[in-house]
């Protein structure tokens, strides 16, 4: 069906954005278009930028795009589906979410919560951008699966009990380990450090600034995140078999087991930009395959 194959292409679309967005902060280059939103410095294109102008630009273009790639489809999916259809209901949540994300862009701009700042604020201000992108990916990775598919939005499924906990679970410890990710990120863009055994005696120091201290919190709880979604898998997978099966259950083991190899490099070459984005890009594959198994188990 097009219109799947056009919902997977925008959900690729956001990931390159997502990508882009984290070189602008690990780069540092937020303050590239000064405090001006959604102009750069006071122009519509900027004249003979910097690299840091350039690369947060690039960023600014490219998320215009996906808003309107968004906005595309959802117009298609009231043309497309049926009323009902839950591909429709999805396709409206990623268009709230990602107007919701070009929101927060502005806000950091706007608020000046880029480049050197350490502020508290901007931890937890980079904590909520994570988990709206992460709703605007769950949304439209379901926009795109739910799409091939002719399940209406009120056919009745085997909802509840054990099997929903297990998955509500799992989904709320990507989120969590993923915020504390975000963080670790500024932490490691902010202090990096010159080798690990530095680093560790840093992440150790109560004297330390607080995201310093904090990053030491990220690899724990993804230890335990990964070990729990693998095990959810294969409980999932005993009261409902097919689950079990499906390539998205294949998916998220393996990309558990990819993270945390990706995790431990990204932590003992601490933190080279090329591997930050990779393990970005793992996590939020990881993020998508485990809602989709958990939409379909719930079937």
């Amino acid at each position: 069906m097009r219109f799947s194959r056009y919902a997977w292409s925008v959900v690729a679309v956001n990931l390159f954005v997502i990508l882009w967005g984290a070189l602008v902060r690990a780069t540092g280059s937020g303050a590239g278009c000064g405090r001006h939103w959604p102009l750069c410095n006071g122009e519509m294109l900027p004249r003979d930028p910097g690299l840091t102008t350039l690369i947060e630009f690039t960023h600014r273009a490219t998320s215009g795009v996906a808003l309107l790639l968004v906005a595309i489809l959802f117009w298609w999916s009231r043309r497309a589906l049926p009323p009902l259809h839950r591909a429709r209901a999805a396709a409206a949540w990623s268009l709230v979410f990602i107007i919701i994300e070009a929101l927060i862009g502005a806000g950091l701009v706007l608020l000046e919560l880029v480049g050197d700042d350490d502020s508290l604020g901007r931890a937890v201000y980079l904590a909520a951008h994570l988990l709206n992108t992460f709703l605007l990916l769950a949304a439209l990775a379901l926009t795109a699966h739910w799409s091939g598919r002719p399940a209406p939005a009120g056919e009745p499924g085997r909802r509840g009990g054990a099997v929903s906990w297990l998955l509500a679970v799992g989904l709320a410890a990507i989120l969590v380990v993923g915020m504390t990710g975000a963080i670790a990120a500024l932490g490691d863009t902010l202090f990096p450090a010159r080798s690990l055994a530095e680093g560790l005696r840093a992440d150790l120091d109560p004297a330390a600034h607080y995201l310093i201290r904090l990053r030491v919190l990220h690899p724990v709880l993804a230890i335990l995140a990964g070990i729990y979604l693998s095990g959810m898998v294969w409980a999932v997978g005993r009261a409902r078999p097919a689950a079990l099966t499906s390539r998205w259950g294949r998916a998220v083991t393996l990309l558990v087991l990819l993270q945390l190899v990706v995790g431990l490099t990204n932590l003992f070459l601490l933190a080279p930009t090329a591997v930050q984005l990779v393990h970005l890009l793992v996590a939020d594959m990881l993020w998508i395959a485990s809602v989709v198994f958990a939409a379909d188990a719930l079937v």
